[in-house]
């Protein structure tokens, strides 16, 4: 079975590395806090050219408290894509704002630049730009806009651990907030995240919040959360950060190998100029993906769609008003998500791009 993610291939690949950290934090007994946090926020803000890294509970609470430094809230809005994780827009409505969607380019499935403008109310205080499967978003465009309307712009880079834009990590602008999740290009075994930043003053604020709002362990500044890193996850990220180069470059490698045997038979992935892909997901597409993914599961190869359901089309979303956003919608019926992963071998690829092609 060629999994569409297998994270066992990756432990193993790197296992003395991973049970010699394991088994350092658990002699130690440092469980919250302490060096190995401090050690992978500043090795991580390093690694995004950026001053700050918060360490956080997962990616989720990152977008939330970017959204509450900024003392966005009840009666605000906040423009992003419905094609993305439900996360995005959960920390929009737990903050009290209201989500504005606008739709995605055709060939990229990233926010549309020419779309923003018109979704701008006077209520609108943020942009949300989502760096999906590994690609960053046409900053430049969206910078403009955002300066022009004097708005926010949260980097939601989940998917986008070391793509580059101009040679740049995100953020780009102002902040991006990363997601851990075990499957990501950088992943921790639970949950984990964090939000990166050069803004000193956004960065105080979210250290604040994170952590009960304190400056020492009984004085409290301001109301927090507990959205802390937990400090094996950090242990566990900072081993793998020397590997996660590396891990792009065979990420890299194996797309160029899908596109040279694919290319001419289904539509695949379209890396934009002046940007480096990180491919967290190898997306093609066709109009026969729902048969095509069940003939590549009878040849015992995993799929995946990310995301078959819009989200201005979620049950959660039934009290917005009804929304039609024809790009999202079309992709949704015919993205598919193949195998890919740095140790996923040029033969299995090679096993996989047959069967796409014998299809019928």
């Amino acid at each position: 079975m060629i999994q569409l993610v297998d994270l066992k291939k990756q432990y193993l690949s790197i296992k003395d590395d991973i049970d010699q950290t394991i088994s350092s934090i658990l002699e130690n007994s440092s469980f919250i806090g302490g060096e190995e946090l401090k050690n992978f926020e500043k090795n991580f803000a390093n690694y995004c050219q950026a001053k700050h890294c918060l360490g956080l509970a997962n990616g989720t609470v990152a977008v939330e408290l970017a959204l509450k430094a900024y003392g966005i809230g009840h009666g605000d809005e906040v423009i992003t894509v419905p094609n993305t994780f439900i996360a995005t827009t959960e920390s929009i409505h737990h903050v009290g704002a209201e989500v504005k969607f606008v739709d995605v380019d055709p060939e990229t499935y990233l926010m549309d630049p020419k779309l923003i403008e018109q979704a701008i109310t006077s209520k609108t205080k943020a942009i949300i730009p989502v760096h999906l499967y590994g690609q960053i978003c046409n900053m430049k465009e969206i910078k403009e806009i955002a300066e022009k309307y004097d708005l926010k712009i949260i980097e939601d880079t989940a998917q986008g651990h070391g793509a580059e834009y101009f040679g740049r990590k995100a953020p780009i602008c102002d902040v991006a907030t990363y997601s851990f999740f075990p499957a990501k290009i950088l992943g921790c075994y639970g949950d984990g995240g964090c939000l990166v930043t050069n803004d000193d003053e956004l960065a105080e604020k979210i250290s604040l919040l994170k952590d009960h709002g304190r400056t020492n362990k009984y004085e409290h500044k301001i109301l927090g959360h507990n959205y802390r890193l937990d400090t094996l996850q950090a242990a566990i990220l900072n081993t793998k950060l020397k590997y996660l180069d590396s891990w792009i470059e065979k990420r890299r490698k194996n797309a160029k190998i899908y596109n040279r045997l694919l290319e001419g038979h289904v539509k695949i992935p379209l890396e934009l100029a002046n940007n480096k892909h990180s491919y967290y997901m190898y997306v093609i597409r066709s109009e026969k993906r729902d048969a095509l993914s069940e003939h590549l599961k009878q040849n015992n190869i995993a799929t995946g769609v990310h995301y078959p359901i819009p989200l201005h089309k979620q049950l959660a979303y039934k009290h917005l008003q009804p929304q039609t956003h024809n790009h999202t919608e079309k992709a949704a019926k015919e993205i598919l998500s193949l195998p890919m992963y740095p140790e996923l071998n040029e033969e299995e690829i090679q096993f996989i791009c047959e069967k796409i092609i014998n299809f019928k």
